[in-house]
Order: C-alpha cells, then sequence, then structure tokens
C-alpha cells in the first residue's frame, strides 16, 4: 500500500519536476551552469514574470476599469506622477551603482523585495482606490529599473568560456520573454478571481527572487579591474570644442561606434515606449476590425512579443557579425515599416509595425552589445554596458509620455513615429557606416 502510495505521489510530481528538470537543463548548457549564467537566466526569468503579474494589475485598475476618457487621464497621472520622476531617477541608478560594485546580489535582492513589499501596497490601493496607488507603481518602476542596470551590469562577469555578450545576453532575454509569455495568461486568470490575486502573486514571485539573487556566484560581486565609463565618443563631444579639456582620471570615453549606435537604439526605445501607450489608447478607441479592444490589445502585444524574441533568436545567431550594418538595416527597416502604416493605416499593418518593432530593437540591442564588447577596453566594459542601458530606459519614457498626449488618429501619430525613427537614423546612419568600413572603431582613450 506505501509503495503504491509513492507511485501516485511521483506520478503526480513528474509533470513539475520534469518540467524543472528541462528548464534547468536548457538554462545551464554549455557551460552556462558552471559560469553562473544559468542562475542568472533563471533570476531574470523570475523578474519578468512578477513584472508581468503588476502590469497585469495595474492595466485593469488605471486603464480596463473606467471609461476611455477618464482612463487617459488616469493613466496620464500615473504618468505624471512616476515616470516624470523617474527620468531624474534614472541617470542617477547608474552612477550610484558604480559606486557600490560589492553589492550586486544585494541590489538585486533589494529591488526584488522592494517590489514585493509594494505589490501588497497596490493591492491595498486597489481595493480602496487609495493615492498610495502612484508612488507605489513609482517605486515599482525604480526598482525594475534599477534591477536592469544591475542585471547588466552582472552578465559580462558570468560569461561561460567562448561565450559572446550578444550570446549571454540572448539567452537571459529569451529567458525573461518566456517567463512573461507563460505568467501573462496566469495573472489574467488571477485578475478574473479578483483585483488583488495577480499582486499576491507578484508578491510571492519576487520573494522567490530575492532568496534567487544570492544564489549568484560571489564573483558578481567583485569589481577587480573595473573602472567607470562615460558615454562620449572623445574629448571634443565630452567637453566641447572651445574647452580646455579637465582630466579626469579613471573615466573612459566608449567611442563613437558605441555612441551611433546607442543613439539609434534610443530611437528604437522611444518608438517602443511610443506604440506601448498610443496604441492602447487608440485600439481601445477604435479596436480592430471585427475584435474586442481587449483582443485588439492582446493581439498586437503578441505581435509585439514574437517580433522581440524573434529578434533575439535571429541576434543569438548572427552574433557579432557586421553589428553596424544590422543596426543601419533594422531602423531603415522600422522606418519603412512605420511609413507605410501612417500611410496605409489598417488593423493588419498596425500589427505588422509592432511586430517589426519588437524584432528590431531586440536585434539592435544585441548589435549594440556586441559593439560595447568590441570596442569598450573591459575595464570599463561594465559600467558602459550599465549606463547605456539607463538611458535606453529613460528613452522609453519619453516615448511613453509623447503617446500618451497625442491625439487618438492614426495616421498622426504614427506619422510622428516615423518621423522620430528617422531622425534617428539620419543622426547615426552615416557614423555607423563609417564605422563598419573601418572594421573597427579606436580603442577608448582616458577622457
Amino acid at each position: 500500500m506505501t509503495g503504491s502510495v509513492r507511485a501516485v505521489g511521483r506520478a503526480l510530481h513528474l509533470p513539475f519536476t520534469g518540467t524543472a528538470r528541462g528548464i534547468r537543463k536548457a538554462t545551464h548548457a554549455h557551460g552556462a551552469g558552471e559560469s553562473g549564467l544559468g542562475k542568472l537566466i533563471e533570476l531574470h526569468a523570475v523578474n519578468g514574470a512578477g513584472d508581468v503579474m503588476i502590469t497585469v494589475a495595474l492595466a485593469s485598475t488605471v486603464f480596463f476599469s473606467v471609461p476611455t476618457d477618464e482612463a487617459r487621464g488616469r493613466v496620464a497621472l500615473y504618468l505624471a506622477i512616476t515616470m516624470a520622476p523617474f527620468t531624474v531617477l534614472a541617470p542617477v541608478i547608474g552612477p550610484l551603482l558604480d559606486r557600490l560594485p560589492h553589492g550586486r546580489r544585494a541590489a538585486m535582492a533589494g529591488a526584488m523585495l522592494a517590489r514585493a513589499m509594494l505589490a501588497l501596497i497596490i493591492a491595498g490601493a486597489v481595493a480602496t482606490g487609495s493615492l498610495e496607488l502612484y508612488p507605489a507603481a513609482l517605486g515599482v518602476l525604480v526598482a525594475s529599473k534599477g534591477y536592469g542596470v544591475v542585471r547588466s551590469a552582472v552578465v559580462p562577469r558570468l560569461l561561460p568560456p567562448g561565450f559572446s555578450l550578444v550570446k549571454a545576453n540572448s539567452r537571459v532575454t529569451l529567458g525573461g520573454l518566456l517567463a512573461t509569455g507563460i505568467a501573462a495568461p496566469i495573472g489574467a486568470g488571477l485578475q478574473a478571481v479578483g483585483p488583488r490575486w495577480p499582486l499576491y502573486g507578484a508578491f510571492v514571485i519576487f520573494i522567490a527572487g530575492t532568496f534567487l539573487s544570492f544564489s549568484l556566484p560571489p564573483k558578481v560581486d567583485s569589481a577587480k579591474g573595473e573602472d567607470v565609463a562615460l558615454l562620449a565618443a572623445d574629448e571634443e563631444h565630452l567637453h566641447g570644442p572651445h574647452l580646455n579639456p579637465v582630466k579626469r582620471p579613471g573615466l573612459r570615453t566608449v567611442g563613437t561606434a558605441v555612441t551611433h549606435a546607442l543613439g539609434a537604439n534610443a530611437a528604437l526605445r522611444w518608438l517602443s515606449g511610443f506604440l506601448t501607450f498610443f496604441l492602447a489608447f487608440l485600439l481601445r478607441e477604435h479596436p480592430l476590425t471585427g475584435e474586442s479592444a481587449a483582443v485588439s490589445l492582446g493581439l498586437v502585444a503578441v505581435s509585439a512579443g514574437v517580433g522581440n524574441a524573434l529578434g533575439t533568436a535571429v541576434g543569438a545567431w548572427l552574433r557579432s557579425r557586421a553589428p553596424e550594418i544590422i543596426i543601419v538595416t533594422v531602423v531603415a527597416f522600422v522606418l519603412g515599416a512605420a511609413i507605410t502604416a501612417a500611410i496605409f493605416f489598417g488593423a493588419f499593418l498596425v500589427a505588422c509595425l509592432t511586430a517589426v518593432a519588437g524584432f528590431s530593437q531586440a536585434l539592435s540591442k544585441l548589435s549594440l552589445d556586441a559593439l560595447i564588447q568590441r570596442d569598450v577596453p573591459e575595464l570599463v566594459r561594465t559600467s558602459a554596458f550599465a549606463r547605456s542601458e539607463t538611458l535606453l530606459q529613460v528613452s522609453w519614457v519619453f516615448g511613453g509620455a509623447v503617446g500618451i498626449v497625442m491625439p487618438l488618429n492614426g495616421y498622426l501619430g504614427l506619422s510622428v513615429a516615423a518621423a522620430v525613427v528617422a531622425a534617428g537614423w539620419l543622426a547615426t546612419a552615416k557614423g555607423l557606416l563609417s564605422s563598419a568600413r573601418q572594421g573597427s572603431a579606436p580603442k577608448a582613450r582616458v577622457a
């Protein structure tokens, strides 16, 4: 009898334990387990799952629970109270973490724990309608972006032998995307039970992430051989052509190829933030033909997610092959898609634009990573990586702010989006192509 009970128990546990072993095998493959990269992939998956739970709860509370006009005002208030301060705080996060290199695991654990506590505060605010929702949402946003900056700084420390930075980042990103795709429908199901339940789910997930952060290897806390980078191309860009350069020992510029690639990526990240908010309101007011607002938004979100995943996979396959050419090409591709969608505005083209934007953003970001790995000295590579991520996060915030204030006119909105992408492409294409012809940018210098 006891043996039968044990057999039944093993049979019931097999789907879960088997899945867990399969995930662990995938994340720890090709030396990622020995280097600690596998642990980071799992931690990033936990991070993505927790964030999407909070997103589901906030979207239902701030966006879907009230009429469109009121929802727009409430989301505008959300942006003003949360994202506006974030634009001030974000540039501080990178330099602050540069000063605390020995506490990266603690910083990631702190970001997880903070979001766990804030999820409970938001759950209470959702039930009472309290304004605590907005400062708590700000805290979640800052903690999430802070985690992202630290994670960017940690990846170079966990590269397995023979791994490029691009390949490692693609694995980490794919882990987060897969977890988000799994957690999103679970969050929606919890939301159907009650508005607090996705937040309770986020609390549990982030508590697990707090403990998982400390499972990373101790070497991620080591700052041996590291220094601080400046996101400038050379002394002329940094100080101005008519000023006497001020010696700042230990600070290094990152080179022209990286700065141009960063500018192109900022344009794509701006587009991502813009489309997120602009299409959220546009499709609620004017859903895709024959579909509800919720289904329309879901289709667009899935298109963007699939494009992002494909871009990440293609980026891992291409690795560091002509990253400047890749960036110029994908930004031009997005520009063409945005112009086409603006002129022949329609449901199919909107879905295509979001897919192309997701694909191009992922591929362009991995190419930027490749340039940082190629052109930035190892001494300041971790700092350059973290600071570039902070700048991209701020670009997303500005894009979202523009999306929220735009009139709900598809032709006008996508024309503005195309104009911004065109400006980013024109400002960076020549420099990137010149760098590609030279084969490699000059090594960064002491500023």
